[in-house]
């Protein structure tokens, strides 16, 4: 059991044309799914495997603006989103085209590791576009002038530091109470925009069987 990748990144706007504008015009993503309704939007855009998404609605409004990592005593948890390039050419390629189009581009940076290049969103999400200088080959890879004892286990899952699970889900029961894009589901299904994943199709049989 493992996790694999970034499913999304939820953010909210309250322009999601602008939003369009940028990331999928600009940035060049893949405007992948959305569902709207009742003056609330839901948008996902796709980045490699990753997905970065948007909420619209009313009262919502761009965030304030603060640079990328600059330290702060407000109550956030969220930092930036950094995007990755596989060359320093298409890292060079995206500063040239941000600038094109009147953004102001920090950078680049070398960091070590990675050279980056920093901008904003018209959200004011603070963005970083990366480009990995050199490879890791034996995580965890740390400089730390305070080494901590718990990154020196490894760079992997540590056994024997919370309970073991006694009371598993059973089969029967692992079930999902319908949420916001039950009506969207059904209508790419039916318009043949989307496909039902083969563990999906057998689960959403049963439960259409038992409905009858």
């Amino acid at each position: 059991m493992q996790l694999t990748g970034i499913n999304h990144l939820a953010f909210i706007t309250p322009d999601m044309t602008a939003t369009i504008r940028f990331y999928r015009d600009l940035l060049g993503m893949e405007l992948h799914s959305g569902i709207g309704h009742d003056g609330f939007r839901h948008y996902f855009f796709r980045c490699g495997n990753t997905q970065v998404a948007f909420f619209e609605y009313d009262g919502a409004s761009v965030m304030q603006e603060k640079f990328h990592g600059s330290p702060t005593s407000a109550p956030l948890g969220f930092d930036h989103v950094s995007f990755t390039v596989a060359s320093r050419e298409e890292l060079f390629g995206f500063k040239d085209k941000l600038e094109a189009a009147g953004l102001e581009v920090t950078g680049a940076i070398d960091h070590g590791t990675l050279w980056s290049i920093y901008f904003f969103d018209p959200n004011n999400i603070p963005l970083e576009i990366t480009w990995d200088c050199i490879e890791v080959t034996q995580p965890p890879a740390i400089e730390d002038d305070e080494p901590m004892k718990i990154a020196a286990e490894g760079a992997h899952e540590q056994p024997g530091h919370w309970p073991a699970v006694t009371n598993p889900t059973p089969v029967s029961e692992m079930t999902a109470r319908p949420g916001n894009g039950h009506a969207m589901r059904d209508s790419f299904l039916e318009r043949g925009i989307a496909r039902m994943k083969d563990d999906y199709a057998a689960v959403a049989g049963k439960t259409k069987s038992a409905a009858e």
